[in-house]
């Protein structure tokens, strides 16, 4: 046997089952505690709906208002507050020990425009064959990247070996 459809948004009209409510009417003036049914004959004679607002209060509030305007309304907000979101990424740069100056500045400018646009990033220090007897090299390194980034970035992640590499995250303050 299959399970009635799961209605998603606030219920209206007949679909509320409570005996009474704290009815809104369509001004936005509050009407007080009345039964359900009293309230939906309110709401016909506006030629509106009943919509329930609030349902964890007690008694459940509910508005007089027209329903498809409310839900576009709403869709609306929805789709504002999702223009408005930035979604973070983690950006990676990867480094080695024995890294050149100028190597350095070229990531270090990188790591400052992701940082400018408000991603977080991932300073992976890869070793390779004898380089893994000197991981302090490693240290040293991801301690000037820290130094340099300080006051526009704080350590997430301090530095720490995961197998052949350190890693450290850092995040845009």
């Amino acid at each position: 046997m299959q399970a009635p459809p799961v209605k998603d948004g606030p219920r209206i009209n007949d679909e509320i089952r409570v005996p009474k409510v704290l009815l809104i009417d369509q001004n936005g003036e509050k009407q007080g505690i009345m039964p359900t049914t009293a309230a939906m004959e309110a709401a016909e004679e506006a030629g509106l709906d009943l919509v329930e607002i609030v349902p964890n209060a007690d008694p459940p509030v509910c508005k007089i208002l027209d329903y498809g305007k409310f839900k576009f309304q709403e869709q609306k907000k929805k789709n504002e507050a999702r223009k408005k979101q930035k979604v973070v990424e983690i950006k990676e740069i990867k480094l080695r020990p024995n890294i050149d100056i100028h190597d350095y500045d070229v990531k270090a400018k990188a790591m400052t425009r992701f940082f400018e646009e408000g991603d977080k990033v991932k300073v992976t220090l890869r070793f390779r064959g004898r380089e893994m007897a000197h991981p302090e090299l490693g240290m040293k390194l991801l301690l000037k990247v820290k130094g340099d980034f300080d006051e526009m970035a704080k350590v997430e992640y301090e530095p720490r070996m995961e197998g052949r590499q350190m890693i450290m995250i850092l995040a845009p303050r």
